[in-house]
């Protein structure tokens, strides 16, 4: 990956050489392992059997989770916050496991629609809950830097299942606790 970044400073004008520049290369490297580490993981090692008796019908909301991924299309970031809602049916999580998995699914080069997509598929693969919903919103650097440079426009997306998808009120339960 150095010497991929080495051409890319050279073909922008630069020198990589250059005293600011001579550790550029590997300091990218290391970045953009770092950023795209999610390609390595695996929700249900992530997990690790981290399930207990749910004990509840109760909503279970984990909301304001930070998230940082890098847009496919322009590999410029975009950022914001995950909110994850699921009603158990037998088993609830391990309160960590949620955003670890959506670090997961945003260490990858990505799409908010579809990372909503996944994070929901592959909790609701592992808990079965009664209903689930994830609501994603970011700020896209390639819609704030580039484009229409538009610098107080958010992205929102959601994805739901179950309960959330069949019943209003739950829904409405849902968006109401994570707007508090």
């Amino acid at each position: 990956m150095e010497d991929l970044i080495r051409k890319l400073i050279k073909s922008l004008g630069e020198d990589p050489q250059r005293a600011g520049l001579k550790g550029t290369p590997r300091r990218v490297g290391e970045l953009y392992e770092f950023l795209t580490s999610g390609y390595g993981q695996d929700a249900d090692r992530i997990v690790n059997g981290a399930l207990s008796p749910a004990g509840t019908d109760g909503m279970v909301i984990i909301k304001d989770i930070e998230m940082y991924s890098l847009c496919e299309h322009h590999l410029l970031p975009f950022f914001g916050k995950v909110h994850v809602g699921y009603i158990p049916k037998k088993h609830v999580i391990g309160l960590s496991k949620i955003p670890r998995i959506v670090d997961m699914f945003a260490r990858r080069l990505q799409v908010q629609e579809r990372m909503g997509q996944q994070i929901c598929d592959a909790l609701d693969g592992i808990i079965r809950p009664k209903g689930i919903g994830v609501v994603i919103e970011a700020n896209h650097l390639c819609m704030m830097m580039r484009g229409v440079q538009k610098q107080h426009s958010a992205a929102v997306t959601s994805c739901v299942k179950g309960l959330f998808k069949n019943n209003a009120k739950t829904r409405e339960e849902f968006i109401e606790l994570i707007k508090r």
